[in-house]
């Protein structure tokens, strides 16, 4: 077969595959770029896709990618495993996820994938620790060792939801009380899961008093990684959606995010361009709620909002971003912002 015939084989072969994955992309979602994205990609299209940039988490013994691929919400109804494989394929291998009784199906959903890719990947899943407190109370040791029995019972089903017998890293998701954090008895729950091979690493997520809570992860020195809500204008409040007031801007913020650094602590943030989403109520979207934090470069380069808030916070502290990727177009924008956000600070 000539050069010729082999180039005109497979345009027609590329058209077909275009077609039949395009379609379907577009009966299932009615967005035609998502379609056109999608068949692309199946198409073998391999452009802008830079390679990722990896770091070292803190103490978590693994080299991680800069962008974490939140599967909670997009895979909470239904598996999505052409998203996984093709983050993966292109590098990302940080893959996290969250218990049944907030994200529905997602770890159901994630199965498959780790059946696949288990060993070559940092797997984090998550749960709440039971408690009726405010953030500013202080726990009772009986109240937080009820608590931790149930945290340690949502790990176990989290593991037969993934059908795994170990996760990398599992959290007390949503902290907003230091002295949870700070108990004995939830870290005594935590020793006796890794001892028994369930888990690795301990972590946190906290999308509210979050500075506080860092303070006690800091002082008592258990926790491994923390993911939280932070934007370039400080820390995000996940109960009012919108940048908590008050809060230091994360240039002001680079002191204490160093501090948890050096406490051994793999820096995580989400929520990273939430804000910038706005809500439904106020007319959907502040996309220039950020710009006042940024310098010429960043605002002329090429970039969405979205990538402009995520390549900031990578740059101003955090080691990775986790970012909840719904279709082809969400992963290959938040993946170039994560993988090129060094090219836009000096």
């Amino acid at each position: 077969m000539s050069s010729s015939e082999k180039g005109n084989r497979r345009k027609f072969m590329q058209s077909l595959l275009m077609f039949g994955v395009g379609s379907q992309a577009l009966v299932r979602s009615g967005d035609l770029k998502l379609a056109m994205a999608e068949a692309q990609e199946a198409a073998g299209d391999t452009t802008n896709w830079p390679g990722m940039t990896y770091r070292k988490l803190g103490r978590v013994d693994f080299k991680a990618s800069r962008l974490v691929f939140g599967c909670g919400a997009a895979l909470s109804r239904r598996p999505k495993d052409h998203l996984l494989e093709t983050a993966y394929r292109y590098g990302v291998n940080v893959f996290d996820v969250g218990y049944r009784s907030y994200y529905d199906d997602a770890e159901a959903n994630l199965a498959p994938f780790l059946k696949q890719h288990r060993d070559d990947i940092l797997l984090i899943s998550k749960a709440q620790l039971p408690n009726d407190l405010g953030p500013h109370d202080e726990v009772s040791v009986s109240s937080a060792r009820a608590g931790a029995a149930k945290w340690l019972t949502e790990m176990e089903n989290s593991l037969k939801e993934m059908k795994t017998d170990h996760v990398d890293a599992y959290y007390l998701m949503a902290i907003d009380n230091p002295s949870i954090l700070g108990s004995e008895e939830v870290y005594r729950a935590f020793q006796n899961a890794k001892e028994a091979g369930k888990v690795s690493y301990l972590g946190l997520s906290s999308h509210h008093n979050t500075e506080n809570v860092m303070r006690m992860a800091i002082k008592r020195g258990w926790y491994d990684l923390a993911q939280t809500a932070i934007t370039p204008g400080g820390w995000y409040d996940w109960q009012d959606k919108t940048v908590l007031e008050g809060s230091p801007t994360m240039a002001n913020l680079q002191p204490f995010l160093k501090e948890c650094s050096e406490a051994g602590i793999g820096l995580i943030g989400m929520k990273a361009g939430r804000f910038l989403a706005g809500r439904k109520f106020l007319g959907w979207g502040n996309p220039s709620a950020f710009d006042e934090h940024y310098d010429e470069k960043i605002l002329a380069a090429k970039l969405s909002d979205f990538q402009r808030s995520y390549a900031f916070v990578l740059e101003h502290g955090l080691d990775a971003v986790n970012a909840d990727m719904q279709n082809m177009l969400h992963l290959r924008e938040n993946f170039a912002a994560a993988a090129q956000s060094s090219e836009y600070f000096v």
